[in-house]
């Protein structure tokens, strides 16, 4: 009898670690991808690139940057272009505008471009937008900032304090005016 006993308590005991292992057990992929990489480290550097964006076989947009850092593994996603980036533009009649700056950031989640020191934006009807710092909102095809700006048409220079525009510059605006310079022809 006492050898019964002592087989059925081992039959628990070792019931009861299988089922403790089974629920101790979770999902760990997400930290065993990580393993190796730190945190503040990106998972990927890409040089010299030249991507190009398509829509329906048609080339929408360039983008030319020398160095890129990939960030995924972050929890809060994003690329870097610490060398800066050159981005051409193109619209359906494929007229090509030009967006250059020294520093920019890609934020995945939130599809928010932050562009960073001489951003220099030339449409293809010659406008020009100069700033250190420039917003690009993708999803609402949104361009802002609250830093100096000079916008320069083909009747002016305007000099001011921000900047609020679509995509296209159809609804462009230069915000708390500080100067303005009418070009004669």
């Amino acid at each position: 009898m006492n050898k019964r006993k002592y087989i059925n308590t081992i039959n628990i005991v070792t019931a009861f670690i299988a089922v403790a292992m089974f629920f101790s057990c979770n999902d760990n992929y997400k930290q065993v991808q990580k393993i190796g990489i730190s945190e503040n480290e990106p998972i990927g550097v890409a040089e010299n690139i030249n991507l190009k964006y398509t829509d329906s076989g048609r080339v929408t947009a360039n983008l030319l940057s020398a160095k890129m850092y990939d960030y995924s593994n972050r929890d809060f996603p994003f690329n870097e272009f610490k060398g800066g980036l050159t981005l051409y533009v193109y619209d359906n009649e494929n007229k090509k505008s030009t967006i250059v700056s020294d520093y920019g950031i890609v934020y995945d989640e939130t599809d928010l471009i932050d562009l960073q020191g001489n951003v220099i934006i030339t449409t293809h009807d010659g406008n020009v937008l100069k700033s250190e710092q420039l917003y690009y909102d993708q999803k609402r095809e949104w361009l802002f900032t609250n830093v100096p700006v000079t916008f320069t048409t083909e009747q002016d220079i305007i000099h001011g304090n921000g900047f609020d525009s679509d995509s296209k510059f159809k609804n462009a605006e230069v915000l708390e005016v500080t100067g303005i310079i009418s070009l004669e022809e």
